[in-house]
């Protein structure tokens, strides 16, 4: 790799590439601002009473905040990337299976936010009817504009990503903030009593595993981001901080668009106070910031995969994901949502391995392997686990037995 990569592709970011504490907040703080998580918030606000909403943003947050703060504090103490982070876990070429997992996900991820912006902005401000089955051209267009624009913000890597928090994240989090006040004063009930209307079915855990799942699998991806963070106290405090603000806002614009407009999105409360312009822009700097970031992690991992350069990986991913943007959007969210089950394990895999052999990661010294299998065996059985247990939280279930098995697998290494 380039030893003048400003993304440290392939070598731990130096002191040189560190950035400043507010600038990581911001960065971090942007990649929870995603839509797709006020969908949650509004089947939190469906089945939860107030206070029931409250303990499950609380529980789940606290479980969330354990898993990613503990990664943002192996990337910034390391100032490895996911992908350099299974080299020392999965193996050289074992590790191409996390990369393309995570990757994977983040196109599809990717895709979907585009179709996410194009389709209500058609729908609702260019007066055109769009089904799974038609959409004009002038969807594919705005899906083609947004595409170029969030694909162009990856390419330029972490600087380009963190110019586009610092201006989307205080847009986003004022607007939107002002918009869901004004919706709860002209609404006819406060907002713990619009709460207690209709049938409340789901439990606090299960409200707990909901909040944990919207985004357990974008959050594995924390070391690509952090290992810029000055340190690693620095890279868990921020991450905690900011991925407890970030989601804990857009599950609160989902239930309020929910229970005052009937909608799931703060972009549907904008519409409804007549805000349309302010509604757009709000919208798109919401997924601009989150869809980046998945793009940017997608190059890391196909660039892994390939040993092609980062820059070209992100071009690829960003063509890809915007073709398929439409099919992903109709065909494809209940898929992603069974990918992200799949995540959690390589995440506790490589935490597991961070701090059993944390001395030889900080100093170069780990022993290069080529395929670790019981790794590998651990991410399998823990992706099974967690899609077919309906008990607990899956994402929990699946970690457990990918470290079980992992740790066996060190057991066994060991002995021999």
């Amino acid at each position: 790799m380039k030893t003048n990569d400003a993304d440290y592709t392939g070598r731990p970011v130096d002191r040189l590439g560190r950035k400043s504490t507010l600038s990581m907040f911001m960065i971090m703080l942007g990649f929870t601002f995603f839509s797709a998580s006020m969908w949650v918030g509004q089947q939190l606000a469906a089945g939860l009473d107030w206070w029931g909403f409250v303990w499950a943003l609380l529980l789940g947050g606290l479980i969330l905040a354990a898993y990613t703060g503990t990664l943002g504090y192996i990337g910034a103490e390391s100032g490895l990337s996911l992908d350099m982070l299974a080299h020392g876990s999965f193996g050289k070429k074992g590790s191409y299976l996390p990369s393309a997992m995570i990757s994977f996900t983040q196109i599809g991820w990717f895709g979907v936010g585009l179709a996410m912006f194009a389709i209500p902005v058609a729908k609702e401000l260019m007066g055109l009817e769009v089904t799974p089955d038609s959409m004009p051209w002038q969807g594919y267009l705005l899906v083609a504009i947004a595409g170029i624009l969030m694909t162009a913000s990856a390419y330029f890597g972490i600087k380009s990503l963190t110019i586009v928090s610092y201006i989307a994240v205080p847009a986003v989090a004022i607007l939107g903030t002002v918009a869901m006040i004004m919706a709860i004063n002209r609404g006819d009930l406060g907002l713990v009593e619009q709460f207690s209307k209709g049938a409340k079915d789901l439990g606090v855990i299960a409200g707990a595993g909901l909040v944990i799942g919207s985004f357990v699998s974008g959050g594995t991806a924390t070391p690509n981001f952090t290992r810029f963070a000055k340190n690693g106290k620095i890279g868990l405090i921020v991450t905690v901080i900011a991925f407890f603000i970030g989601n804990s806002l857009m599950f609160l614009f989902g239930a309020v668009s929910s229970i005052y407009v009937g909608g799931n999105d703060i972009f549907e409360v904008m519409l409804n106070l007549n805000l349309f312009y302010v509604a757009v822009l709000v919208l798109g700097l919401n997924i601009w910031t989150t869809n980046d970031n998945a793009l940017y992690t997608a190059g890391l991992g196909l660039s892994n995969i390939f040993g092609a350069d980062k820059k070209k990986m992100v071009l690829l991913s960003g063509l890809i994901g915007t073709v398929a943007a439409v099919w992903l959007y109709w065909n494809f969210c209940g898929w992603l949502n069974v990918l992200n089950c799949t995540l959690p394990p390589i995440g506790i895999i490589l935490i597991i391995s961070y701090f059993t052999h944390r001395k030889q990661y900080l100093d170069s010294s780990l022993p290069e392997k080529t395929v670790d299998w019981w790794a590998v065996a651990g991410v399998v059985l823990g992706a099974v686990v967690a899609n077919l247990l309906h008990w607990g939280f899956p994402a929990i279930n699946g970690m457990a037995v990918a470290a079980v098995c992992y740790l066996i697998g060190q057991a066994v290494s060991k002995k021999n």
